[in-house]
């Protein structure tokens, strides 16, 4: 079974540490969410495991092997794939040429992946010769999704993939997360609609002030009294 960990995590900017002592695993198959304040270092800690910042302590494995110190481009080759928040599509290309860049890194055909993200995803298919700039905020986030797949990954990473669309669009995010969560990829993602993220969660962490404050299975942390009261509104 593959697994991706970091263990005792501590990295920041600068002079400031951002995360301390930080541990955070997500294993094949498993919806793994992280919950916590603004500035509590969530998105900080994904991308420490990604390899975008440098750990001053700490160390990242996956499976067995400890890649602390590989690129974040090399990481990606082992089968780890990131969606950030942001800038996460090339707004100027149709659906399937954002697909397609996805694939950069292989050399065998895409045409199965491909057909297998418009099963996951079927509004891409009906807008795969579409310009991206032109499709909605959720529509843009399944090209990200699908985009990331291409590489037909062991692990993905989610920062804030709901951000800034309506709940109808979320709970239809959630649902497609399910979805390849199902197919055996090990998901991390970090999430401000906590509730909702907890509910399709296998595990869960609750950071605050750049540490780990709490960890369980979804249910657990949703049914937990502390969790309820900071993040879920009592």
């Amino acid at each position: 079974m593959n697994f991706f960990k970091g263990e005792n995590m501590t990295a920041g900017y600068g002079g400031a540490d951002i995360i301390k002592n930080c541990n955070i695993e997500v294993k094949e198959g498993e919806i793994v969410v992280i919950i916590g304040p603004n500035g509590a270092g969530k998105s900080t800690a994904m991308k420490s495991m990604l390899g975008m910042l440098k750990l001053k302590q700490g160390s990242v494995k996956f499976n067995n092997d400890d890649i602390t110190k590989m690129l974040p481009q090399n990481r990606v080759h082992l089968g780890i794939a990131f969606v950030p928040q942001t800038k996460n599509v090339f707004t100027g290309m149709t659906v399937e040429e954002n697909l397609e860049m996805g694939a950069f890194l292989r050399e065998d055909n895409v045409q199965d992946t491909i057909d297998q993200i418009y099963a996951l995803f079927p509004i891409l298919k009906d807008k795969r010769n579409q310009n991206v700039g032109e499709l909605s905020g959720g529509q843009r986030q399944q090209v990200a999704f699908g985009r990331a797949l291409m590489t037909k990954p062991t692990i993905l990473m989610l920062d804030e993939p709901t951000a800034g669309v309506s709940p109808i669009v979320m709970d239809d995010l959630f649902s497609r997360i399910i979805e390849v969560g199902k197919t055996g990829v090990g998901i991390l993602m970090v999430e401000q609609n906590a509730k909702q993220a907890l509910n399709i969660a296998s595990r869960g962490y609750v950071m605050v002030n750049g540490e780990n404050r709490m960890e369980g299975s979804g249910k657990d942390l949703l049914n937990n009294p502390d969790v309820r009261k900071s993040f879920l509104g009592g």
